[in-house]
């Protein structure tokens, strides 16, 4: 058992079980009420509301309990909007339209406030806690409050590989085809295109940040690679160690912690680096040193291919300083970059360039489906584990939320492939 008391209940963080109560909370409450039947008449969704049917059809929800449901939104927002779920002050119809529902709100995000109102959001949304910052001292936290939970619960909902990534499917098997048991094939599929971007094979010396369970080290391992490892989280390590042993690389792979900051001060280079969406933990305050870093280290002729999550330039813009529902619950400190600004970024402070790109976003709205799906025929299991059941609706909407964006084109995942433009023209 690996789960740490004091993580395994949403109870646990402060105020989900207090209702904003008073003039102000009244005040928003009511804004938050008005702005909500307005926008309603423009989305594809159904709202059961005091015994009214609101929405222009679509994928339905019930609030059960209005005034918390309308307190929570006026004074927190999208945060309230997630902790209204957690408490069961609204739910939908059945469990799986929650993602289908939350699409079509994540598909509208931009507009769903009237432009006046925008430009007073920066008056009313909360900024990300000062200890959640991606540093040095705060990073180690922000990792093992997610990674660290329990080995066991990730392994009840990941597949075999336990690749917590976006996997790559066929084309064929998107919007809905794929089965539980096309998931693995389709995690190696993605590895595969990532270390055949970075040009992995015999004798190459490999760097990998973000360790994850082994899945990506151990395969580019079995391609005659020797793989550095470097992971935050203790327990990510020890079962990561485990398999690879089992898998008879030990000699080939090391698994270190070690936060990519430190990497530059031992002075080695590496023919290939790759990372699997660990760039949202970076924080934007530190996406600079991050690709210096990497540069860095890069031997020459080497090459970078990078998994990312992403987000549009301009929405990156408009929220880097809020706090969010997936900060407060899932990712404290994470944050989401946009493709333009890791060009600039490597542009204007590395000799790296972006040569290559590969949106999967689609891929993952369909891995995030499995892993739900997964995740719900295993509840009884996570309840064994220690975790209640608001756990159970916390990582149900964390799962469908990250799903919504996807499938809606909010986000979006990219393989980056990264090179030094005088090495190419050699």
């Amino acid at each position: 058992m690996t789960v740490a008391p004091e993580r395994r209940s949403a109870n646990h963080w402060p105020g989900l079980d207090l209702v904003p109560a008073g003039p102000r909370a009244a005040v928003s409450a009511h804004v938050a009420r008005r702005l909500f039947a307005a926008a309603l008449s423009r989305l594809d969704v159904t709202v059961h509301l005091d015994g009214q049917t609101l929405g222009r059809g679509g994928p339905a929800m019930t609030i059960h309990r209005p005034e918390e449901f309308f307190a929570r939104i006026g004074r927190h927002q999208l945060i309230g909007f997630g902790e209204a779920y957690l408490t069961g002050a609204w739910d939908t119809e059945r469990r799986e339209d929650l993602g289908s529902f939350l699409a079509v709100l994540a598909a509208e995000l931009p507009t769903l406030v009237p432009a006046p109102l925008q430009k007073l959001r920066s008056l009313v949304v909360k900024r990300p806690p000062r200890h959640e910052k991606s540093s040095a001292e705060n990073s180690r936290g922000n990792i093992a409050h997610h990674y660290d939970l329990s080995n066991e619960l990730f392994e009840l909902f990941l597949d075999p590989s336990l690749s917590y990534s976006s996997a790559k499917f066929p084309d064929g098997l998107l919007g809905g085809g794929a089965r539980a048991e096309d998931l693995e094939p389709a995690q190696h599929a993605k590895i595969d295109r990532l270390l055949d971007q970075a040009k992995v094979g015999p004798g190459t010396r490999v760097l990998e940040i973000g360790s994850g369970w082994g899945a990506l080290a151990i395969r580019a391992a079995r391609r005659g690679a020797t793989v550095r490892t470097i992971t935050l989280s203790v327990e990510q390590k020890g079962l990561a160690d485990a398999r690879i042993a089992a898998a008879g690389l030990g000699d080939q792979i090391s698994v270190e912690i070690c936060d990519y900051r430190d990497l530059a001060r031992a002075g080695e280079k590496y023919d290939a680096i790759v990372s699997v969406e660990m760039i949202e933990a970076v924080g934007w305050q530190y996406w600079q040193t991050y690709f210096e870093t990497i540069d860095s280290v890069l031997a020459p002729g080497g090459t970078v291919a990078l998994q990312a999550i992403t987000m549009p330039h301009d929405r990156m813009l408009a929220t880097r300083n809020t706090y969010t529902w997936i900060n407060k619950y899932i990712f404290p400190g994470g944050f989401l970059p946009s493709v333009r600004v890791i060009e600039q970024i490597t542009g204007d402070h590395t000799g790296i360039r972006l040569v290559d790109r590969l949106s999967i976003g689609q891929h993952y709205a369909e891995t995030l489906r499995l892993w739900d799906e997964a995740f719900i025929a295993a509840e009884s299991r996570v309840l064994e584990l220690g975790f209640d059941d608001t756990f159970l609706r916390m990582w149900h909407f964390y799962l469908e939320y990250s799903r919504a964006g996807f499938s809606s084109g909010y986000i979006d995942v990219n393989q980056l492939t990264f090179h030094r433009p005088e090495e190419i023209a050699r």
